[in-house]
């Protein structure tokens, strides 16, 4: 799946995972959303819930959120 939705993994001390939030669905979904061991299996459960919210959306008819973006800018490497 080819979406612009963002997901952020961040590591917790308290669950002793990586837990992912998915931000664009921060109102409809309770958050931290998916774990994993990993950072890579985190990203893996990340992609795998958001495939799911975005095809549960559409059969239920509900309003893809927008997904949130960073204006343009032209990055400058030192």
């Amino acid at each position: 799946m080819k979406s612009r939705y963002g997901i952020l993994i961040q590591w917790s001390d308290e669950d002793d995972c990586f837990v992912v939030t998915l931000p664009d669905f921060a109102d409809g979904v309770m958050q931290p959303c998916a774990d994993g061991s990993t950072y890579e299996e985190a990203a893996k459960n990340a992609v795998e819930v958001l495939e799911l919210l975005v095809e549960t959306y559409q059969e239920e008819g509900k309003p893809l959120p927008e997904p949130k973006t960073f204006p343009h800018q032209s990055l400058q490497v030192a």
